[in-house]
């Protein structure tokens, strides 16, 4: 496969360190730059995070929502988060580590059902179940 041109490590780091919560900053370098959308920036430390990674973890339904519209690829943080409690089991069934993998920053699962807030609560529920079963 022929080299293909990187995207500016400024521009990822700027669209994901805003994926945190300016939705009107999201969609204005997502309209100039939509290859963006499933970019991920490496903190360090192997410390991965997309734009819908960094919504997910901090509970911003709005950001991810936009994200997933123009396709972003949704993950079990992510799905946590906006309570799609089918995507979660069906993921941790298949996978029971899945349960205890970290997530951007090394978040738990958990903690981004809990960032879902009332959304999140049959996920909540259900990843607490599984801890109270162990």
């Amino acid at each position: 496969m022929a080299d293909k041109p990187r995207l500016d490590p400024d521009l990822v780091r700027d669209f994901v360190s805003n994926a945190h919560g300016d939705l009107e900053r999201v969609r204005a370098l997502l309209g100039e730059h939509p290859v963006l959308i499933n970019a991920a920036w490496d903190w360090g430390l192997g410390d991965w995070e997309t734009g819908l990674g960094a919504a997910a973890h901090v509970g911003r339904r709005d950001i991810a929502l936009f994200l997933l519209d123009k396709g972003a690829r949704l993950d079990v943080f992510a799905a946590a988060m906006l309570g799609r409690l089918d995507v979660v089991r069906a993921i941790v069934e298949a996978d029971p580590a899945a349960r205890r993998w970290p997530g951007p920053h090394g978040i738990p699962l958990l903690s981004h059902a809990e960032a879902g807030g009332t959304d999140a609560e049959p996920v909540l529920g259900y990843l607490r179940g599984l801890d109270e079963a162990v």
